[in-house]
């Protein structure tokens, strides 16, 4: 819809509606700023860039396991490097999200209007408790077998058993390399762009910031 058009008073169509609200809300100068304050370099930040690249590296060694099946990633030197590299991304995916997330929980990182980036972040952190658990049982191993069997009680106990099966593979490895990465995904994209928008929080000594 053109400027004329809109400025006889009619409603702009959603797409325009949603360009102004992104605009309003997410300028370009904010999504990819030239300048950062000097306190964006602190280590607890640095732990949540950390823990973006070892998602990546997660999701693609993944993929790679996702392609060639389990059969390739036991037997083969090849599917056993990619699923070595996998699980140390998880490590590091892990490590230094909790180091992240307790980094700025001490911060008080929901100060000045910032709850909404906290509370993503926290969801992610229980998102992939349940991503990583999905991928121990998916192994087809002893191990998973092990982890399965005994999950199964204490998930049915819960009343989830009615809604997954722990002991179904199939259910259990398309959840892992499906919905969920997906769904962390998505999740760290909203927790940047929260973090693009509002910006990083202060250090506390600071206080509030003058007018």
């Amino acid at each position: 819809m053109s400027e004329k058009t809109r400025s006889r008073g009619e409603r702009p169509s959603w797409t325009g509606a949603a360009r102004d609200f992104l605009a309003g809300r997410l300028p370009l100068e904010h999504l990819l700023p030239e300048r950062q304050p000097y306190y964006v370099g602190s280590w607890v930040y640095v732990f949540g860039v950390i823990t973006i690249a070892a998602l990546v590296w997660t999701i693609a060694s993944g993929v790679v396991l996702a392609f060639f099946g389990p059969q390739w990633w036991h037997v083969s030197s090849v599917g056993r490097f990619f699923n070595s590299l996998h699980f140390w991304s998880v490590q590091l995916f892990f490590i230094f999200m909790v180091l992240h997330l307790w980094g700025q929980y001490f911060a008080a990182g929901w100060r000045d209007g910032r709850a909404p980036t906290w509370m993503i972040g926290a969801v992610i952190f229980l998102v992939s408790i349940v991503a990583g658990f999905t991928g121990y049982v998916s192994q087809q191993n002893f191990d998973s077998q092990w982890i399965a069997i005994n999950a199964k009680d204490a998930v049915n106990a819960t009343g989830a058993g009615s809604l997954f099966n722990i002991l179904n593979f199939g259910q259990m490895y398309g959840l892992h390399v499906m919905l969920i990465p997906v769904a962390v995904t998505v999740l760290v994209v909203l927790h940047v762009v929260q973090i693009r928008m509002r910006g990083v929080v202060r250090p506390i000594e600071h206080g509030k910031p003058r007018s």
